[in-house]
C-alpha cells in the first residue's frame, strides 16, 4: 500500500483533477524524486526557466530564499486551478521525501540539489552557496534554538515548508495540512531543543487532522491509513514527551489494526549453561490475518503493495560464552502451562511456538517498537525497564521484518538496551556502530549545509555493508513518519554518548568534532571534570583570541579572552548558557538571553535556577516568568516557578503556577502536593474587604471556616489524594490527606481512615505508635461512636471499618501511649466488650507507672500516676462487677477479685512513693481511694 498521505491525497481531490494528478503521484510512490524537482512547473517555481525571472521577483529583492520560493509560488497559483495546486503540493513532498533520503535513511540522492533548486549564479559559487544555506538554517530557527548547522540539503525542507504552508494549497489540498505537520515535526527534530511556538503550531495543525482523519465516518479507508496517522502522533507526542498521549495513540493504532500482542512469561534458559527453565519475558504477537494471502508458503503483506524484500540490515551475533543467542524456551504446551494462566492469553497467541513466530507486517512491527520507545521514556533507566523494553525489540527481529528500516530501527531500539548490560554491551555497541557506519555510507552524497565534505567521513573498523543489505529509497521511507528514525547526525551523537559512558572519551570527542556539536563536546570534557577544556571549546566558537591572532598564528593554549565574533555562530545562546554554566556566570546567562533577541527560554532558566539557590526568591521568580513567557509549554520552569512564589508567600500565584505543572503533566505528584499546600495557605476571598483589606471581624467569626477557604481546603485535598494515587509511597503526603481531611468541616472520615492505614503501612514497622495521630484518631473513634448508639458487627459503614482498622493496625503497635490505650478501652465499651476494655485501661496504667523516676523526680509526674491509678480503680469499680461478653469465659464476671486488684495496685504505688510523696495532694487523694475500697 502507498504513503497514507497519497492514499488521503488519491481520495480527497475529485476524480478528473486526481486523474492529472496520478502520473506526479506515481513519480513519489517509485522515489523518482528528481523527476518532480526537474518538471517545468518545478522549474518554473526555482526561476530556472528562461524569461521565469521577472524583474518583481528576483531572489536578491527578496530577505530569503524562502520567501522567494513563496512569492513565485503565489504568482504561479494567481489562477487558482486545483490541478496545478496538486501539482506543487506534489513536488514540496518530493522534496521533503528528498530531504529525508540524504538526511536519514539514503541511498544518496542521484542529483546536485543546490544545482537543481538554486539559481544558477548561486549555485556555481560555493561561497554563496555556503551563505544562502547558513540563512535557510538561521530561517529554520526557533525561540532562540538553532537548528544543526551541518544540515544538508537544507533547501529541500525549505522549499516544502514554503509550498505546504501556501494558502491556496493548504485550503484547498486536505492532505497538505497532513504534509505541513511532517514538515514541521522535521524542523522541530533538527532543533537542539523543543520550541513551543513549534510544538504548539504542530499541535493545533494535529487538531484539525484528528477530526478530519479519525472524526469523519464518510472517509473511506483502506486499512491503515488511520493507523498510519495515529502511529506519527505518537512519535510525535514521544519527542515532546508526552508520553501518556503516545501510549494512548498506541492502544488506539493496536484496535484499528486488530493487532493482537502480549508481553508475557513463558519458561525456558537463557544461558548456556542453565539446567532448569524459568521464567522469561517474550512478546508473543500476530498479525491479523484479514487481507493476507499466501505465496510459496510466506504470507504476502498487503501493507506494502508489492513483493517482500529480503534485504535487511546486518544483525550482528552476540558471540557471548555464557548467554545464548537467544532464548531457548520449553516446549510450547509445557511453557503454558506452567507459567501463564491460560485465559490470558488469546487463542491466537496461545498456539503461537515463541521460538518460531510468524512475520509481523511493518505498521505492526512499528507499534512494538514505539511501544518500546514509550517504556524508556516514562519508566526511570533501571534494569526493570530494560528487561521489559528488550522483548519488543527481540520480537520484531527474530520473526523478521519485511520493511528494511523497520528492520533497522529495531536492531538500533535493541542495542540501546544492551548497552547497559555487561554481557551484551559489547554487541549493542558494535551493532550502534554498524547502523551508523551505514547511514553514513548511504546518505555520503548529501553535503554538509557549509558546503564542505571532508567533515562527513567516519573511519570504522567494521566492514562495508554489503549490497544485499540496502534497500531502493521507496521502501526506506514508506514507515519512517511512523518510526521516528534518528538523522544521521543525531545516530552519530548516540554513539558518541555510548563511548562516553564507555570510558572513551576520544572516540566520543572525535565524533563531537567532526559533527561541529561544539555544545556537545564541552558538556563531554565538564562531565568528566575537565572545565578548562570546556571553557575553551566553546569560548573558541564565541570569542576570538586573546592576542588578537588568526589562523596558524593561533597557539594550542589559547583561551580565546577576545572580543565576541561577528557573526555570532547560530547557537550562540546555547554555547553561552554552557558558559555560564561551568563559569556559574549570571552574565554568560544574561548575554545569552540578549544574542537570542529574548526568545531563548533555557537563558532565563538558568538565571533563575542560579538565583533560586542563592535563596534569591524574588529574582528567580522574575528569571521564570520571563522564560515562561518565551515557553509556556515548560512544565519544570513552572513548577520552580511555583516553588519561587510558595518562598515568598504569594500562595494565589503559586496556586496558579502548580495548575498549569499539573494541566501539562497530570502524572506529577510533586506539583500535586505542593498545589494542595498553596491551595491551603492561599487567603479567602471573604477574608478581603474591598480595597484588599481584611473586614472588621470578632475573633469567634475568625475562627469560624469561611465558605472559600473550606472549599480551598476541599480542592487541597482532592490534590494530595492525586498525589498519593501517583506517589503512594510517600508517608509525607498521606500525613497531609490525613490532616487536610481532619480540618474539613465536617472532616472527611473515610479519607482520615484510609491516610491513616496507609501510614502505618508505611512507617509502623520504622516508627511503631509513633505514626499515629492520636488527635486525629479521637476524633474518628468519636465520629464512629456518636454515629450508632450500639456497634453493630453485622453492618458495613465506617464504625465497621474503623473498629477493624483498631483491632489490626492500631492495637498492635502499641507499646508505650497510655492515651491511645484508653481509646481503645473507650472503643471496646462502646462494643460492649467490658473484659476487652479493662484489659486496655490496665495496660494504660502499667505503662504510666513502667516509666521510671516518678518516685523521685517532680510532683507533676507523680500527680500523672496518681490520676492513672484512680482511673484505673474507677474502671475495676465499674466493669469488673460485668459480665463478659466475649470469649470462651461469656457469662462469667469480667473480674470476681476487682476489689482486690484495686486495692493492690493502690498499696504498690503508695509503697514506692512513700519517701517522696507522703503527705501530698495526691497522697492524700490515694489514701481516700484505699479508704473507700474497705468500706
Amino acid at each position: 500500500m502507498a504513503d497514507a498521505v497519497l492514499v488521503y491525497l488519491r481520495q480527497s481531490l475529485p476524480q478528473e483533477i486526481a486523474a492529472l494528478t496520478e502520473p506526479y503521484i506515481t513519480k513519489l510512490e517509485h522515489g523518482d524524486y528528481e523527476g518532480l524537482l526537474r518538471d517545468a512547473d518545478a522549474q518554473a517555481l526555482f526561476g530556472q526557466q528562461p524569461g521565469s525571472n521577472s524583474e518583481d521577483a528576483a531572489p536578491d529583492a527578496f530577505p530569503s530564499w524562502n520567501d522567494y520560493v513563496f512569492h513565485r509560488l503565489g504568482t504561479l497559483l494567481s489562477d487558482r486551478r486545483l490541478e496545478k495546486q496538486s501539482v506543487f503540493f506534489c513536488i514540496g513532498y518530493a522534496a521533503l521525501l528528498a530531504f529525508l533520503q540524504s538526511n536519514v535513511t539514503g541511498p544518496p540522492l542521484p542529483f546536485d540539489v543546490a544545482e537543481l533548486l538554486l539559481p544558477q549564479d548561486v549555485s556555481k559559487n560555493a561561497g554563496r552557496t555556503r551563505s544562502l544555506r547558513k540563512s535557510m538554517l538561521e530561517s529554520l530557527g526557533m525561540d532562540g534554538i538553532a537548528a544543526y548547522s551541518l544540515t544538508p540539503n537544507v533547501e529541500l525542507l525549505c522549499l516544502a515548508d514554503a509550498i505546504f504552508t501556501c494558502p491556496p494549497i493548504l485550503k484547498n489540498i486536505k492532505a497538505a495540512r497532513w504534509a505541513k505537520v511532517r514538515a514541521q515535526f522535521m524542523q522541530q527534530r533538527l532543533l537542539s531543543e523543543v520550541s513551543s511556538t513549534l510544538q504548539s503550531v504542530i499541535f493545533e495543525d494535529l487538531g484539525m487532522l484528528n477530526e478530519e482523519l479519525l472524526g469523519n465516518t464518510e472517509l473511506v479507508s483502506e486499512g491503515s491509513m488511520q493507523a498510519e496517522y495515529v502511529l506519527e502522533t505518537a512519535v510525535i507526542h514521544l519527542h515532546h514527551g508526552l508520553d501518556k498521549l503516545a501510549k494512548g495513540d498506541l492502544q488506539k493504532a493496536k484496535e484499528i489494526r486488530q493487532f493482537d500482542f502480549a508481553l508475557t512469561g513463558l519458561l525456558g534458559k537463557r544461558t548456556k549453561f542453565q539446567q532448569t527453565d524459568i521464567s522469561q519475558l517474550v512478546v508473543l504477537a500476530r498479525s491479523h490475518a484479514s487481507g493476507e494471502t499466501v505465496q510459496n508458503g510466506a504470507v504476502a503483506d498487503p501493507d506494502k503493495g508489492d513483493k517482500n524484500h529480503d534485504t535487511v540490515p546486518a544483525n550482528r551475533a552476540l558471540d557471548d560464552d555464557t548467554l545464548l543467542e537467544s532464548i531457548s524456551f520449553a516446549p510450547t504446551k509445557e511453557s503454558l502451562a506452567g507459567f501463564v494462566p491460560s485465559d490470558s492469553l488469546s487463542t491466537s497467541l496461545s498456539t503461537l511456538d515463541p521460538a518460531n513466530q510468524p512475520q509481523l507486517k511493518p505498521l505492526d512491527s512499528t507499534i512494538l517498537l514505539d511501544l518500546a520507545s514509550s517504556i524508556t521514556n516514562t519508566s526511570p533507566q533501571d534494569g526493570l525497564t530494560r528487561e521489559e523494553t528488550l522483548p519488543y525489540a527481540t520480537r520484531v527481529l527474530e520473526g523478521g521484518s519485511s520493511n528494511w528500516q523497520v528492520y533497522t530501527q529495531a536492531l538500533l531500539v535493541r542495542s540501546r538496551v544492551e548497552g547497559y548490560r555487561s554481557r551484551t554491551v559489547e554487541r549493542g555497541l558494535l551493532q550502534l556502530q554498524a547502523l551508523v557506519d551505514q547511514v553514513i555510507a548511504e546518505t555520503g552524497g548529501a553535503q554538509p549545509t557549509g558546503g564542505q565534505s571532508n567533515g562527513w567521513g567516519s573511519s570504522s573498523f567494521l566492514p562495508m555493508a554489503k549490497e544485499s543489505e540496502s534497500a531502493p529509497a521507496q521502501d526506506r521511507l514508506r514507515y519512517i513518519f511512523q518510526l521516528g528514525s534518528p538523522t544521521r547526525w543525531e545516530l552519530e551523537a548516540e554513539l558518541a554518548s555510548r563511548w562516553v559512558s564507555l570510558g572513551g572519551l576520544r572516540s566520543a570527542l572525535d565524533i563531537y568534532e567532526r559533527l561541529e556539536m561544539w555544545a556537545e563536546a564541552a558538556l563531554c570534557w565538564a562531565a568528566t571534570e575537565r572545565e578548562d577544556q570546556a571553557r575553551r571549546i566553546v569560548r573558541r566558537q564565541l570569542y576570538q583570541a586573546s592576542d588578537g591572532r588568526t589562523g596558524n598564528e593561533i597557539n594550542d593554549d589559547e583561551t580565546w579572552y577576545g572580543p565576541p565574533r561577528d557573526p555570532q555562530p547560530l547557537d550562540a545562546p546555547r554555547l553561552y548558557c554552557i558558559l555560564g554554566d561551568i563559569d556559574h556566570s549570571v552574565e554568560m546567562y544574561e548575554k545569552a538571553w540578549e544574542v537570542s533577541g529574548q526568545r531563548y527560554a533555557r537563558a532565563q532558566r538558568s538565571l533563575g535556577r542560579h538565583f533560586f539557590a542563592a535563596k534569591d526568591y524574588v529574582k528567580a521568580a522574575g528569571a521564570y516568568s520571563k522564560s515562561l513567557k518565551a515557553n509556556q509549554l515548560n512544565h519544570s520552569s513552572w513548577f520552580a516557578l511555583g516553588c519561587a512564589l510558595l518562598e515568598l508567600e504569594q500562595y494565589e500565584k503559586a496556586a496558579a503556577a502548580f495548575s498549569r505543572c499539573v494541566q501539562l503533566d497530570e502524572t506529577d505528584a510533586e506539583a500535586w502536593s505542593n498545589l494542595a499546600a498553596a491551595l491551603l495557605r492561599k487567603e479567602p476571598e471573604e477574608a478581603k474587604g474591598t480595597n484588599g483589606q481584611e473586614d472588621i471581624a470578632t475573633p469567634e467569626e475568625r475562627e469560624r471556616p469561611l465558605p472559600s477557604l473550606q472549599n480551598n481546603r476541599l480542592d487541597a485535598l482532592q490534590a494530595l489524594k492525586r498525589a498519593a494515587t501517583l506517589k503512594h509511597d510517600s508517608f509525607r503526603i498521606w500525613e497531609n490527606v490525613l490532616i487536610v481531611s481532619a480540618s474539613l468541616s465536617p472532616p472527611d472520615y473515610t479519607s482520615i481512615l484510609a491516610a491513616q492505614k496507609k501510614i502505618i503501612d508505611l512507617r509502623g514497622k520504622t516508627d511503631g505508635e509513633k505514626c499515629i495521630d492520636y488527635e486525629i484518631l479521637d476524633l474518628l473513634l468519636q465520629h464512629a461512636i456518636a454515629s450508632n448508639d450500639r456497634f453493630d458487627p453485622e453492618q458495613p459503614g465506617l464504625p465497621r471499618m474503623v473498629v477493624k482498622s483498631v483491632d489490626q493496625d492500631v492495637v498492635p503497635l502499641i507499646t508505650g501511649s497510655a492515651r491511645l490505650w484508653r481509646l481503645v478501652s473507650r472503643l471496646a465499651l462502646w462494643r460492649n466488650k467490658p473484659s476487652l476494655a479493662l484489659d486496655a485501661e490496665e495496660k494504660a496504667w502499667r505503662v504510666v507507672t513502667s516509666q521510671p523516676g516518678w518516685d523521685t523526680d517532680a510532683e507533676g509526674r507523680w500527680d500523672e500516676v496518681v490520676e492513672a491509678t484512680v482511673r484505673l480503680c474507677d474502671s475495676y469499680e465499674s466493669l469488673g462487677p460485668k459480665e463478659r461478653t466475649e470469649g470462651m469465659g461469656a457469662g462469667e464476671l469480667v473480674a470476681k477479685d476487682w476489689k482486690f486488684k484495686a486495692r493492690t495496685a493502690i498499696r504498690g504505688i503508695l509503697g514506692r512513693g512513700k519517701d517522696s510523696w507522703e503527705g501530698t495532694k495526691g497522697w492524700d487523694r490515694l489514701k481516700d481511694v484505699m479508704e473507700g475500697l474497705r468500706n
